[in-house]
């Protein structure tokens, strides 16, 4: 059994087990939380798909730590100006564990 669920503004697919790498959530760390914007839910007899998602579907994960991922160099440059700009970017990040799906 997988589910298709929307957090942050991305899709994720998960299956009870799975470790997912989800956009920083404010929950801490060892505590539970539950995504309510399942989109699909699909096992091994039947797909349920949502319009836009689907009703009393959900979810369950816990938090297993906090972080931030790899540096990427945002580099900007003009030519014939001498302009040039280099800054660098973590992205936060929240890694789950899915314990259950809820259809």
């Amino acid at each position: 059994m997988y589910a298709v669920f929307e957090t942050g503004g991305k899709q994720y697919r998960a299956q009870v087990g799975d470790e997912l790498f989800v956009e920083r959530l404010n929950a801490a760390e060892g505590e539970q939380v539950s995504f309510e914007r399942v989109l699909l839910v699909s096992d091994d007899n039947e797909t349920k798909i949502g319009a836009p998602v689907l009703e009393g579907a959900s979810v369950k994960a816990s938090v297993l730590e906090h972080g931030k991922g790899p540096k990427i160099l945002v580099f900007k440059y003009k030519a014939k100006v001498n302009h040039r700009r280099r800054k660098g970017h973590r992205q936060p990040y929240t890694k789950v564990r899915v314990e259950a799906i809820e259809a």
